[in-house]
């Protein structure tokens, strides 16, 4: 025993220092490397970013906010109806009648379409919303004298291209639409009247009302 601790002393006093402090960082190294698990799962941070959605430009989920589908380039619309009606006076201004008389027609057949389809929502809303089926009921009548406006002009049309029997028609729907007590409705008439239609005016001229004073009694 004695011998065997001789021997050792011996040897480490043969190795020199520096090579044993140059030992002792990699022992320590690979002591750690091996208390170290083999499978590894990195750790995720204890509170991670969350991604934050960021909104496309007109993207608005606000009730206030919300837009109604424009339907400024569409034919059924009042915008629509109105283009046509612009095309017609300008096909009128060169004289051409039959390019006219196809826009009227046309212009009159989407305020018709407009004017049904405010009614009939407006009728569905009676009873449950006031506000909405004022405002449909409102829509309805307006679509309803555009239609009117684009059907006399489409009589007057056909009386350019000498075609009574095509304006007649639509200057009696005129005034079962308007009521001959209104404007449009006292013009198409005189249309009747100018076209020998109709016999008697009306209005009627001061001279040819009967007079109050007419009923008196005999002497």
């Amino acid at each position: 025993m004695v011998s065997g601790t001789i021997r050792l002393l011996c040897l480490f006093s043969v190795i020199p220092l520096t090579a044993i402090l140059t030992l002792l960082p990699l022992a320590s190294v690979r002591a750690q490397e091996s208390a170290e698990p083999e499978n590894t799962i990195p750790l995720e941070p204890a509170n991670p970013a969350t991604p934050i959605d960021v909104p496309e430009p007109g993207d608005s989920t606000e009730p206030d906010t919300i837009r109604p589908m424009v339907l400024d380039t569409s034919l059924l619309s009042l915008q629509g109806g109105q283009r046509l009606m612009d095309e017609a006076s300008d096909a009128v201004a060169s004289q051409d009648y039959d390019g006219a008389a196809k826009k009227l027609v046309e212009a009159r057949q989407v305020f018709n379409q407009l004017s049904n389809f405010y009614q009939e929502l407006g009728s569905s809303f009676s009873g449950i919303d006031s506000r909405i089926a004022d405002s449909l009921r409102k829509k309805a009548l307006e679509t309803a004298q555009m239609r009117d406006q684009a059907t006399y002009q489409l009589a007057l049309v056909h009386r350019a291209q000498n075609k009574p029997e095509l304006a007649v028609p639509l200057l009696v729907q005129i005034i079962r639409s308007q009521q001959p007590t209104r404007d449009l409705g006292q013009k198409a008439y005189q249309q009747l009247f100018e076209l020998g239609f109709v016999d008697s005016p009306y209005p009627r001229p001061r001279s040819d009302e009967p007079s109050s004073s007419s009923g008196g009694s005999a002497q």
